[in-house]
């Protein structure tokens, strides 16, 4: 009789050991985000040193920014899928290591070359390291309401490191060289490698069948195209080399979709998209990044070149929409429970629907009440809208695809983001560039070139001089304000269009579904109590 209850008490300790455990995963996890979230923002402040010592070329200098996050949104779906093949913490660890290798090599780099091979291997680490780390979350919480409060964080954790980037890159400027940015991956690479492989559990899908290699690089290469492109589109670039990438990259994603669904065992099972909540939740995450990133883009220039903020300024005026972010995956969970997802999203939506219309209020002096506030309902809003679709997307695939339904929802976080530059940005330099056309005193060649931007209307004004410099110059001012009033109310409009279509979500958050968990490392004092057992 002692003995079986011995046994049991032993049971209960090892449940609430493993309980424990998966707490202490989930900050693991959570660094492992942090540093490639920070990564994918710090070299932004760098920029200007990294000019001044490598003195790269135009070319040279695109590269070295927009390398990493082309690589990583590439391969994102690769390393996603077979992660749930081979395994999802075999590649987590060898995601560290590379990203640690790569960071060493970027920090040391003495020439723009070895500087963009470095940003690209870190971008295979990155897509190495993303995908695996929610997969791994997704089958430690079997539990739906323990998994939503798991998300919450790690959506967190993610907005703290977007922001915390360019604060950081910033400090260690001031006090170090450009490749100190780099060098601080590494001390914590060292210790997540050993820790990771002490605590993280190892989780695959069913393996059943040949890994499609051909399938994996045809979506690798058809992603890195169209994001080119996009990227190209969102510069103003509208030529051959932005046309082709386009073209190209959409054929191959076709041509990728037709062969999976040949496939009796498939790389990803497009089935999961025939599911309303799964696609509808991909859908929604393109929708948010795309209001997102393309806003945050536009809010900076705004603050730097209207206001005539600093770096720094800028950064600390945009840090209240970080911190609501943070409340509002902190606060997901409970908020999902109560409301279900159909809600908590279009809603979310909606509120940053009017965040963006309270915005419209800017104009060319500051007020930094208005911007206050607008920021920190854009920050909750989004956060709100993110979190429900990420968590509905994750509990709609099926444990077995957890890495490719992981790296499906980052590469539409990617997506979305390119897509909002390239579609914001020309709605704002469409509004802007009519303001200049005939401003009196000022030649038609300076007008055209001050129509390419404000920061290139400053550079006019400042070597025209005089009434004429000073006339350009208040043009441009204004009409940027003209155009970002207009593309914040597109903005609205399309986030109005991300409500509508969450209204396809479920109604409530389902919490009875099965599924298979994953064997925890078991503290030393319960495998010290089964023993005694």
């Amino acid at each position: 009789m002692s003995g079986t209850t011995t046994a049991a008490a032993a049971l209960r300790r090892r449940a609430a050991g493993a309980g424990a455990n998966r707490w202490v995963v989930l900050i693991v996890l959570c660094v492992s985000l942090l540093l490639v979230a920070v990564d994918a923002t710090v070299l932004h402040v760098a920029v200007p040193a990294v000019t001044e010592d490598l003195k790269p070329g135009a070319i040279e200098l695109l590269w070295i920014v927009d390398i990493y996050p082309l690589v990583c949104a590439s391969l994102l779906i690769l390393f996603g899928t077979l992660g749930d093949r081979v395994g999802r913490r075999r590649i987590l660890l060898l995601g560290y290591g590379l990203f640690g290798v790569a960071s060493g090599l970027a920090a040391l780099a003495d020439s723009a070359q070895v500087l963009i091979v470095a940003r690209a291997l870190l971008g295979v680490g990155g897509a190495m390291i993303m995908p695996a780390t929610l997969s791994i979350l997704r089958q430690v919480f079997p539990d739906r309401r323990e998994r939503a409060l798991a998300i919450g964080i790690w959506s967190a954790v993610a907005a703290v490191g977007a922001a915390v980037g360019p604060l950081l890159g910033g400090f260690l400027l001031e006090h170090f060289w450009w490749g100190s940015v780099f060098l601080i991956n590494i001390p914590l690479m060292l210790v997540s490698l050993p820790v990771g492989r002490l605590l993280l559990p190892e989780s695959k899908g069913a393996g059943d069948g040949p890994w499609d290699v051909v399938g994996a690089l045809m979506a690798a290469a058809g992603l890195f195209a169209l994001v080119l492109g996009v990227k190209r589109l969102g510069s103003g670039e509208l030529d051959a080399f932005t046309a082709v990438p386009l073209v190209v990259g959409a054929v191959l994603l076709v041509l990728f979709v037709r062969r999976q669904r040949r496939l009796t065992q498939p790389l990803v099972d497009l089935r999961m998209f025939a599911r309303p909540a799964f696609s509808t939740s991909v859908g929604c995450i393109v929708l948010a990044m795309l209001a997102l990133v393309g806003l945050e883009l536009i809010a900076a220039q705004y603050l730097q070149l209207v206001l005539g903020l600093s770096p720094l300024e800028t950064g600390l005026r945009l840090l209240p929409l970080t911190i609501a972010a943070m409340a509002a995956g902190l606060a997901g969970a409970r908020m999902l429970r109560r409301f279900g997802p159909r809600r908590m999203v279009s809603a979310g939506f909606c509120l940053t629907a009017v965040a963006v219309v309270v915005l419209t209020a800017m104009g060319g002096s500051d007020n930094a009440v208005l911007l206050l506030f607008g920021f920190l309902l854009l920050g909750f809003g989004l956060e709100t809208t993110l979190f429900g679709a990420y968590e509905s997307m994750l509990s709609e695939a099926p444990p077995a695809q957890a890495g490719g339904a992981a790296a499906i929802g980052e590469t539409s976080y990617q997506l979305g983001a390119g897509i909002g530059i390239a579609l914001l940005g020309s709605v704002m330099n469409a509004a802007y560039a009519p303001g200049l056309t005939s401003v009196p005193g000022v030649p038609a060649s300076a007008s055209s070139a001050a129509g390419h931007s404000l920061g290139e209307a400053y550079e006019v004004a400042g070597r025209l001089g005089g009434h004429a410099g000073v006339a350009l110059r208040r043009a441009a001012r204004d009409s940027f304000v003209h155009g970002l009033h207009i593309t914040l109310l597109v903005s609205a409009g399309l986030l109005l269009l991300g409500a509508a279509m969450a209204l396809r979500l479920p109604r409530t958050m389902q919490c009875g579904e099965a599924t298979a968990t994953v064997e925890l490392p078991a503290p030393r004092e319960v495998a010290e109590s089964r023993v005694s057992a």
